[in-house]
């Protein structure tokens, strides 16, 4: 089954299960937010061009899609038994 990818921005990916941590940077470069990102498996963490919250809500989302998949591939049971 395929993993749910998060967008993190400039052509980066993570998967949606392997997100641990999220930092905002405070850099004050203008109206462009970013966002550490830390990922199970990589020592550093990647820099999004994404806030937080973005990153978090596309997280939430790619839960709910995988739970509903999870959920419509169990076996079915009769109505009648």
């Amino acid at each position: 089954m395929a993993v749910p990818m998060v967008f993190l921005g400039h052509g980066k990916y993570a998967r949606a299960d392997r997100i641990f941590a999220l930092e905002p940077i405070g850099d004050d470069r203008g109206d462009g937010r970013r966002t550490r990102v830390w990922v199970e498996g990589i020592g550093e963490p990647l820099i999004a061009s994404r806030t937080e919250r973005t990153i978090l809500a596309d997280m939430e989302q790619a839960q709910s899609v995988d739970a509903a998949i999870r959920r419509s591939r169990r076996p079915q049971t009769s109505l009648f038994e």
